[in-house]
């Protein structure tokens, strides 16, 4: 069986393996208070060029998510966010969980719209009973989406610039920041990100590392007390340098982004494959989450040699799948994939 149903299958790069190998025997500070996970976020403040960002490891994406939000709200704020975002639909609730709403806005694509932001803000402050309604106080959005699709630096920036007008946070999760940098179509880099936002992830999870996510905050007061909500919501590991090692090794001589290319010049390989052969798909886009649309009984002959994801049932009965290309995915079990698709 061949695997691309997501993108984080495999363990890690050599490189990073290697150097947990290498850093074993160390005696190492606990908590994150050691060299590697301090030099890992020298290294991720370089290359964001945010010298004054405050950057911290957590391990997973829902942890990740539900402690920046939290940490960012007041007890009767929510975050505004696309229907399909992760935050809403694939994290039990983690978000209501700790007492804030997700304030979720429609969407076909994937993404929302700066003036959508507004609406919603503008609809609460003019409302004569705001005081009875959870107010906004943060956008949450994805780079890439759920769905795949990529935002345009404008649209961030016309985002951004709701939020400031309403002085709200926006953040953005960027648990596949690296895939839609190298997308082709992209006219976002990583140190574009602190220019566009209070608060942005960068994915170790998805993209290279065993786990782990690096936080990098760029608002002051996020900033001060940061760290003690990541504790409080059990996110401060105690062998804090396994994920600095890894953060470390991905920021060195640029191998995240090498690893990001790998799986976004796939996915375009993909996406050329499924179109020559004749599918349609459910949403357009070329980063690495490809989303063809099947019939039943084209994923039945598919998925008795490969795993995928079934997206979105379709009214006239055929599927959405997803495939994902990743930093680990084969080209020789790329060119067996397209190669069946051509005989189905």
């Amino acid at each position: 069986m061949i695997r691309f149903e997501c993108d984080y299958l495999e363990g890690a790069p050599v490189q990073v393996i290697e150097a947990i190998a290498k850093a074993n025997m160390e005696q190492n500070a606990g908590y994150g208070e050691d060299a590697h996970c301090e030099h890992a976020k020298e290294l991720i403040r370089q290359v964001c060029d945010a010298p004054e960002a405050k950057v911290a490891f957590l391990v997973g994406g829902t942890q990740t998510n539900l402690t920046v939000i939290a940490s960012a709200l007041k007890n009767y704020q929510g975050v505004i966010a696309p229907q399909t975002a992760h935050i809403n639909n694939h994290e039990t609730g983690a978000i209501e969980a700790t007492g804030h709403k997700v304030m979720s806005i429609p969407t076909d694509t994937g993404k929302i719209t700066g003036k959508q932001v507004r609406d919603v803000c503008r609809q609460y402050w003019n409302d004569t009973h705001a005081l009875h309604i959870v107010q906004p106080g943060m956008v949450y959005i994805s780079q890439t989406t759920e769905i795949g699709t990529l935002y345009s630096r404008r649209e961030i920036e016309e985002i951004y610039a709701v939020c400031r007008e309403y002085h709200i946070l926006l953040f953005i999760d960027g648990a596949r920041i690296g895939y839609g940098i190298e997308s082709l179509g992209s006219d976002l880099k990583l140190h574009d990100f602190p220019k566009l936002c209070d608060v942005f992830t960068i994915g170790g999870t998805k993209q290279g590392a065993l786990f782990g996510e690096a936080v990098v905050i760029l608002d002051k007061i996020l900033k001060q007390e940061f760290s003690y909500h990541v504790k409080q919501r059990g996110g401060l590991l105690a062998k804090g340098w396994l994920l600095g090692v890894q953060f470390e090794t991905l920021f060195t001589d640029g191998l995240y982004i090498k690893l990001a290319k790998h799986a976004a010049d796939l996915a375009v390989t993909l996406h050329q494959g499924f179109a020559s052969s004749g599918f349609s798909f459910y949403v357009d886009h070329l980063t690495n989450q490809q989303l063809p649309i099947l019939t039943r009984e084209q994923a039945e002959k598919l998925g008795k040699n490969y795993s995928f994801d079934y997206f979105a049932s379709l009214d006239d009965g055929r599927l959405a799948c997803r495939f994902c290309t990743s930093w680990a995915t084969r080209e020789e079990n790329v060119e067996a994939l397209l190669a069946d698709i051509k005989k189905i």
